[in-house]
């Protein structure tokens, strides 16, 4: 006869480091971004640095919105663009890995079950390119698919690499569209 009951889960001295560590690291970021929000968007005038910390800072928040994207586009324009992606999108990989953590950690709360069950399904049976195709997109569902790739133990540094790579694209598709932008509005304006 099968046993139905559900499996009680044990929690080892990994799994609550983990989870300490989780909440240390989410709960510190959480806490410069309400202290320093203002200055963290004047970050991207300090060049390559600031571009990093703000696309690392804007990615590592999910409740709290840093405009990392606005500051890579306007980044582009400034200094040389394709370093400006290539920063972002270390930066922004870097930022991202607080969901996988979260999931990792068994710490993360999930609101919208049947979008996190689809995804953890995508997860499952196409994990790179699910994580790959939703980092290159600008969307917020990344977030639940870094927490679902956390709580499969998908293997870190697959998760990582498509997500640095997706990110990357992205960036760098943001800061080439930045460092057009001036050309573009003068020839639209006829100047």
């Amino acid at each position: 006869m099968p046993n139905n009951s559900p499996r009680k889960r044990r929690f080892t001295t990994r799994h609550i480091v983990s989870a300490a560590l989780f909440l240390l690291i989410s709960g510190g970021v959480t806490l410069v971004i309400l202290l320093y929000a203002p200055q963290l968007s004047r970050l991207g005038h300090y060049g390559y640095p600031g571009v990093f910390f703000v696309s690392l800072i804007g990615n590592a928040s999910i409740a709290l919105p840093i405009p990392s994207l606005a500051v890579t586009f306007s980044m582009g324009a400034a200094l040389s663009w394709p370093i400006v992606g290539l920063v972002a999108g270390i930066g922004e990989a870097l930022g991202e890995t607080t969901g996988y953590l979260a999931g990792y950690s068994g710490s993360a709360i999930i609101e919208n079950r049947d979008l996190y069950n689809r995804l953890q399904y995508w997860m499952e049976n196409h994990g790179m390119l699910t994580i790959f195709i939703l980092s290159v997109v600008p969307n917020p569902v990344i977030d639940l698919a870094g927490i679902s790739a956390g709580v499969l133990k998908y293997a870190f540094h697959k998760y990582f690499l498509a997500l640095w790579i997706g990110k990357t694209i992205k960036t760098t598709i943001f800061a080439w569209a930045g460092a057009h932008s001036i050309g573009w509005f003068m020839w639209f304006f006829g100047g």
